[in-house]
């Protein structure tokens, strides 16, 4: 890391990136050619994004990581996003911070304060990393798990069933953005 000497990137750490890159080679070959452009070791942006990724894959090894939103304004490296059961979170770089974007940080408890940014909205939250700020692991891993929860959760992936509809006796049944209707001989309640 640059200036920074207050011990924010001990040797652990090092290893642990180190260990970041061997489950990287554990997965398919397009996924790590995706993987090898955001990890590029050019300053502490993508020091401190590895770090991110090791901790979500710790606290998730079931996490799945694409590579979106290639674009010119970042270079058309993408941007990271890791999912289980919908998206858990991002990882985007910027000029002076890491931010990690939960999806759904607004319904998630953070008794710690790891939420440093994004309040403005009622779905999303986000943690800042600066160049030299430390990671609270044991405390991100429990966000990211509670993360993880939620997308799980049945209260989350359960959807109210559809009701037919019963309108001058014919009944109507919206299937894939088409609806069906039918005549029918004598009127039914569907109650």
């Amino acid at each position: 890391m640059s200036d920074c000497n207050n011990g924010s990137m001990t040797d652990s750490a090092e290893s642990s990136q180190k260990k970041a890159t061997t489950l990287m080679k554990k997965t398919t070959s397009s996924s790590i050619e995706e993987k090898a452009e955001i990890q590029k070791p050019s300053d502490w942006r993508a020091e401190m994004l590895a770090r991110i990724r090791m901790l979500i894959q710790q606290a998730d090894p079931e996490v799945i990581e694409q590579v979106k939103w290639r674009k010119p304004s970042n270079a058309m490296a993408g941007v990271p996003v890791w999912s289980h059961g919908g998206i858990i979170c991002t990882g985007e770089t910027y000029k002076n911070a890491v931010k990690m974007t939960f999806a759904k940080g607004a319904s998630l408890e953070d008794p710690l304060g790891l939420f440093s940014s994004s309040f403005e909205g009622s779905t999303r939250r986000a943690i800042d990393f600066h160049e030299c700020d430390t990671i609270d692991e044991k405390a991100l891993k429990a966000l990211i798990r509670a993360a993880v929860a939620l997308n799980t959760s049945v209260k989350a992936t359960a959807r109210p069933p559809k009701q037919p509809k019963v309108e001058g006796g014919a009944l109507r049944i919206r299937l894939n953005r088409r609806e069906l209707k039918m005549s029918l001989p004598r009127p039914i309640d569907l109650k």
